[in-house]
């Protein structure tokens, strides 16, 4: 003979209606953010200001931010506008605070100026063995992923500093064709001024020998010539005076050379500052992919060696 339980027996007095079972929802208000753990990791459950929807955001302790995590959620709802984390005391957090330091206390989520307490679940304590374990596992996982993403990351960078040196190759060739003609046209004018100076002491050495020979001997040209030579040696030290450049042939070349090239320049239209900016940057973008390459050749080696 079957009997029933002893527990499992319910008598039902009054209407159906009555005595209708009476539920508690568990289920977190719409507007709270909750903090739970899924597998290991972090689980930050929030509303969406836009689509008014709960949206999960699974962080990495050890390699997620504060900055990353607040451009996440930009990300997915492009209705945010402002976001800042804050401590208990209303400290704003920094946004290069890891996210495994962050929830370890109670914070505070400002989306769009409101302000909603975040509360972080404790986790039980462990044993310093245990710990000192976990600290050294983190640290595996750590040099493991990088490891692992550091070629990448470098081929990434190679690819971004390509495309720069060929956006600033792009910009530089037509100024680079502008200053070739003004070079050009600067060593025509300077070399013919050259020239000018060669015939002004043909013509001043050719005129004294005539005056000297031809015209008056040489008691009457002789202090003529020093004082010449003297008015030479007053024009050199003049020279010095306005420049502070010692007077040599190669410097003074090089100044008019200058002098004409920014004169030009001008007339032209030709930016000099934004030339030499864009060289420098050129030049740091070639050192940069230099150095890039260098390192991945450097892997290839190790990689080499370790397969033989």
């Amino acid at each position: 003979m079957l009997s029933w339980p002893q527990g499992l027996c319910v008598k039902l007095c009054g209407t159906l209606k009555d005595h209708q079972p009476r539920l508690c929802s568990t289920v977190a208000p719409p507007d709270e953010i909750t903090i739970n753990y899924r597998h290991g990791l972090p689980l930050i459950t929030l509303t969406l200001p836009s689509r008014k929807e709960r949206c999960q955001f699974v962080v990495k302790p050890m390699l997620s931010t504060v900055g990353s995590f607040l451009q996440d959620l930009r990300d997915e709802d492009k209705g945010v506008k402002s976001t800042a984390v804050l401590t208990a005391d209303g400290s704003e957090i920094p946004a290069s605070t890891l996210m495994g330091i962050l929830l370890m206390n109670d914070f505070k989520l400002v989306i769009n100026k409101i302000t909603y307490d975040v509360r972080c679940p404790k986790k039980e304590k462990l044993s310093c063995e245990h710990t000192a374990e976990m600290e050294n596992v983190k640290s595996l996982v750590h040099r493991l992923f990088t490891a692992l993403h550091s070629e990448e990351f470098q081929k990434r960078r190679e690819r971004r500093l390509l495309e720069k040196i060929d956006q600033l190759t792009g910009r530089l060739q037509p100024l680079e064709q502008m200053k070739a003609r003004i070079e050009a046209r600067s060593e025509a004018k300077t070399s013919g001024l050259l020239w000018a100076g060669l015939a002004l002491l043909s013509a001043q050495a050719g005129a004294m020998a005539w005056l000297t020979w031809w015209v008056y001997s040489w008691d009457i040209m002789e202090p003529v010539t020093y004082f010449i030579t003297f008015a030479n040696s007053m024009v050199f030290f003049a020279y010095f005076i306005v420049t502070r450049q010692d007077y040599t042939y190669s410097a003074v070349k090089r100044r008019q050379f200058l002098h004409f090239f920014h004169k030009k320049s001008k007339q032209q239209q030709f930016d000099v500052a934004q030339y030499n900016q864009l060289k420098e940057e050129l030049a740091k973008a070639n050192e940069s992919l230099g150095q890039v390459r260098h390192s991945l050749c450097l892997r290839m080696r190790e990689e080499l060696k370790e397969k033989n």
